[in-house]
């Protein structure tokens, strides 16, 4: 990647606490957990490791609390190759908290406590929006304020910096926020949020990308699961198979997934090649338990893609 390809990622930072269990409770119910963890998660954070460890340029816009584990999660980051510059830390706030259960088919169910993410505020953003200002690309989720991806969609368009936005979790967005974005990639439930299609098949990803086309979005991937991606271009769509491996926990799929394709993409690989990288780069992190412990790194992404010829 060239030097002025910077990628700059704008998110959550979350410790998580990950309780493995045969299968999710019902209400009420007590299930006896087979493996507990503590990993560091958060969507913005996830996303930052991906493109960090898939070769990005990258600067991360977050916040930690003034607590021993968010001293220790800056320090990973570094060791991930993010510059944690922008990163603030919040005196009398806690580090964000995520409680995740993960069942035997290695799906998630996942309770958040914003903590200091809270404080990602749009006059925090401002502070930062330079390093917004000199990136290529800028990548958001909706973990934090979403006044702040407001505001930092509107410095990225003053900037001519180009927009993707993980709209994860699903929540309802405004018109406003999303004629600011250049690239979103959401999955069938957060489609389904956006633009009220049940997406099913290809042939409702291609009505649900068309809805969000019409709110000026140019490129719309929608991720489905085992099935890949429907990649849509300009109102031209074609779903982009990923590759089968024995899924041992999903947590951070979608955002190694993020991460590794705007990597490829600011290396100025054809769309298709990126998103197979991603592909890739999502099933090596399936086969392994918890968030950024789960996220390979180039080499392993590489010698994958070999091995599938």
């Amino acid at each position: 990647m060239t030097q002025s390809a910077k990628l700059a990622v704008l998110g959550s930072i979350n410790a998580d606490h990950i309780l493995n269990l045969s299968q999710f409770p019902r209400p009420g119910e007590t299930v006896i957990g087979k493996q507990y963890q503590v990993a560091f998660g958060g969507k913005g954070a996830n996303q930052a490791v991906a493109a960090g460890r898939s070769g990005a340029h990258i600067a991360f816009i977050a916040c930690t609390g003034a607590d021993d584990i968010g001293e220790r999660i800056r320090q990973q980051l570094a060791a991930d190759r993010i510059d944690t510059a922008p990163v603030s830390v919040i005196e009398g706030a806690t580090t964000g908290v995520a409680l995740i259960f993960v069942n035997g088919e290695g799906e998630n169910s996942i309770g958040i406590h914003a903590g200091a993410n809270a404080a990602l505020t749009p006059e925090r953003v401002m502070q930062h929006q330079q390093v917004i200002a000199d990136a290529s690309a800028l990548l958001m989720q909706l973990e934090s304020p979403l006044e702040s991806v407001l505001a930092a969609a509107k410095i990225a368009r003053q900037h001519q910096t180009r927009v993707i936005l993980n709209p994860a979790p699903a929540a309802p967005l405004s018109d406003e926020l999303l004629t600011l974005v250049d690239m979103i990639t959401p999955n069938e439930t957060e489609a389904e949020m956006l633009t009220g299609i049940a997406v099913k098949n290809d042939e409702d990803a291609a009505r649900a990308a068309a809805v969000l086309h019409e709110k000026g979005i140019a490129q719309v991937l929608i991720t489905l699961g085992s099935r890949g991606v429907w990649l849509s271009e300009n109102g031209k769509g074609s779903r982009i198979p990923g590759f089968r491996v024995q899924a041992v926990d999903t947590i951070a799929a979608g955002d190694t997934f993020n991460g590794a394709l705007i990597t490829a993409l600011l290396e100025q690989q054809p769309m298709s090649d990126a998103v197979r990288f991603a592909h890739a780069a999502a099933a090596i992190a399936v086969t392994r338990p918890g968030a950024q412990p789960s996220v390979p790194w180039r080499e392993e992404i590489d010698r994958f893609l070999q091995q599938q010829g």
